[in-house]
């Protein structure tokens, strides 16, 4: 599946998943990210998944581009809701070296499909494990942290 038609799939289930949470279902990891828009000022809204990797929380980007990996970087507080709890979170982006390996835990902890959305949306070359971890400059990784 070419890149296009995968993140036009993808925004389409976004649709469906932000709605369910609003309704106070929570599946998965997934919760909306809510942040001020960067530019506009408008209070934007996004379907992300929250994962925890060794004691931790994070976010990644699986989309080159993404607005809200822009958004954020701008942002000093974000929310974050999950079904019908939320909560002020500071995103912390981690550096480059410190990408790698919680990539690779990632990738190696999930399903196949995780490493393939990777290669897929074209930032990662290879799904295995050692090949996200390889493409870390290009996916920004941001730890959860209490505001």
């Amino acid at each position: 599946m070419d890149a296009n038609k995968y993140r036009r799939m993808t925004n389409t289930a976004n649709k469906l998943i932000a709605g369910l949470q609003r309704l106070g279902i929570a599946f998965g990891p997934m919760q909306l990210l809510t942040v001020t828009g960067r530019r506009t000022g408008r209070v934007l809204t996004f379907p992300i998944a929250v994962n925890e990797i060794d004691g931790g929380r994070y976010i990644f980007q699986a989309f080159p581009k993404a607005a809200w990996v822009a958004n954020v970087r701008a942002a000093d507080t974000v929310t974050l809701t999950r079904g019908r709890k939320s909560s002020t979170a500071r995103l912390v982006e981690l550096p480059v070296d410190e990408r790698r390996p919680v990539l690779h835990a990632l990738v190696a902890a999930s399903p196949a499909s995780v490493g393939n959305r990777f290669v897929t949306t074209g930032l990662a070359e290879t799904a295995t494990p050692d090949g996200v971890a390889a493409a870390a400059s290009r996916i920004a990784v941001f730890r959860v942290e209490p505001a």
